[in-house]
């Protein structure tokens, strides 16, 4: 079952150009992570300084083994300063009869 988890970041707009190589590298290692299938960011048309990341996971265990990575040993500690307030994730599974 293929799982979307979407990544709402705000970053403070002074630090953006220092901010986007760090992502860069934070998203080469999700998109390595076992069971990733894909990463898009979309950069806000109005707002620069808002990127929404979407990733495609394989399945929840893939999800929930990247969710515990990122909270522990492989935390993006490196983008704390550059943002504006705590990202919100939200995820779901693609529903094939909606």
């Amino acid at each position: 079952m293929t799982v979307i988890a979407v990544l709402d970041f705000t970053f403070k707009p002074e630090t953006l150009a220092e901010a986007l190589p760090v992502v860069h590298e934070v998203l080469q290692v999700t998109r390595a992570f076992a069971g990733c299938q894909s990463v898009d960011v979309m950069v806000d048309q109005a707002d620069a300084a808002h990127l929404v990341v979407v990733e495609r996971w394989e399945s929840l265990e893939a999800d929930e083994a990247y969710r515990t990575f990122r909270a522990g040993p492989g935390a993006p500690t490196a983008l704390a300063p550059f943002l504006a307030g705590a990202p919100v994730l939200t995820k779901g599974v693609l529903d094939p009869a909606v």
